[in-house]
């Protein structure tokens, strides 16, 4: 146990201790922390709908007959933990992405690791975006193929890495954030597109931050420029702007299979309990123009707030770059006083010296409150 109380004492010398807030409650835009009322700009429910009791009553007297209104499914779905409100949401955002098949994981950590580590194995390589997710790189360490990360956004040296190495390799994977979680600029599919084609590779794209918010059919980015069509695989999460629970995987029918029968992280886990599963479908079925709306309002919020820093930022997620460790520790303090609740970001989660708050916008806040917190975080740096 000395051990480890050093490696505690070690980060908490370096400002990067991190430790599980108290929340008290959370009501629409507001966060309710240490008896004082918040403006929450440290959550992803860009949407603002995962507090919204009047759709979760509507729900809940429209569902609680069902005889799948259950709390656990008490297997894995190759077992007893399946039933067919599973395969219903499975179609439903099949259909939405236009894929011939969807596969349903319990979060997007678990989604992304079990896809990766699935879809390639030694002999195999990956080419990934150096600023792609945690999960993404605990995928690809999984997976025991080699791994190449080119410099973010840099296709130039993605293509240079794989004009170096792709025949060296039986399959290849390259894969890709659409629009990335610590800094909220956005990836070049097109260009993903052209290179995946030129060097023979599977290319998956992860609209985590990106489903609910762009596209017409809120299926991210693909959707938007019109080219789910050519991406292999596409994984997204329900528990950002959809205000549920887990993550899926929409691709044609031949990889799901294969994943069926080898990503672990779908075999060996207990499925999401089957109510969650029905509040995805009754938001898809029944509540889609209510989250376009939402969209609509979160976009325009976000280009006004992009247009105010002249930043060229195209995403709700709006990324203030402090440098040390310490400076973004004493800021947020600051901010959390002011009553704005952000948490400063710190590596491992992002690189050395680019410690930042991440202010992430909710459809229902106005321009002038986030203006306000930018403005206050401009005055105290």
């Amino acid at each position: 146990m000395e051990y480890y109380k050093h490696r505690i004492s070690d980060i908490e010398k370096s400002d990067c201790l991190r430790q599980i807030s108290d929340i008290e409650y959370k009501e629409g835009k507001y966060i309710f922390i240490n008896n004082k009322k918040c403006l929450n700009l440290s959550s992803n429910d860009y949407l603002g709908l995962s507090t919204n009791k009047d759709l979760v009553s509507e729900f809940f007297k429209s569902s609680k007959d069902d005889k799948e209104f259950l709390f656990s499914s008490a297997s894995s779905r190759l077992l007893t933990g399946t039933s067919a409100v599973y395969s219903k949401l499975e179609k439903n955002l099949a259909e939405l992405f236009k894929k011939e098949r969807c596969l349903l994981f319990n979060s997007g950590f678990q989604c992304n690791l079990g896809v990766i580590s699935a879809l390639v194995e030694k002999g195999d390589v990956i080419f990934s975006d150096k600023l792609n997710h945690s999960s993404i790189i605990s995928g690809m360490r999984l997976s025991q193929s080699d791994f190449h990360r080119y410099k973010h956004l840099d296709y130039e040296h993605l293509e240079s890495l794989l004009e170096k190495h792709r025949q060296n390799y039986r399959q290849a994977l390259i894969v890709s954030e659409s629009v990335f979680s610590m800094d909220g600029d956005i990836a070049d599919i097109k260009k993903l597109v052209e290179l995946k084609k030129k060097y023979d590779c599977i290319l998956m794209i992860d609209e985590a931050h990106a489903f609910g918010i762009f596209g017409e059919n809120l299926c991210g980015v693909c959707e938007k420029e019109n080219i789910s069509g050519e991406v292999d695989v596409i994984t997204a999460t329900l528990g950002k702007s959809f205000a549920s629970v887990g993550a899926f995987c929409v691709a044609d029918k031949t990889i799901v299979d294969y994943l069926v029968n080898k990503a672990s992280s779908f075999i060996f886990s207990t499925a999401m309990a089957p109510v969650n599963v029905m509040w995805s479908n009754w938001l898809i079925e029944n509540k889609y123009e209510i989250l376009k709306s939402k969209r609509d309002k979160l976009t325009s919020l976000f280009n006004e707030v992009h247009g105010y820093l002249n930043d060229g930022g195209k995403s709700q997620i709006i990324p203030v770059i402090l440098g040390d460790n310490k400076t973004a520790v004493k800021i947020t303090d600051m901010l959390q006083e002011e009553g704005y609740f952000v948490l400063p970001i710190r590596p491992p989660t992002v690189p050395q010296n680019t410690s930042r708050v991440r202010l992430s916008l909710i459809a229902d806040m106005s321009f002038a409150e986030v203006k306000n917190v930018l403005d206050v975080i401009k005055a105290n740096i």
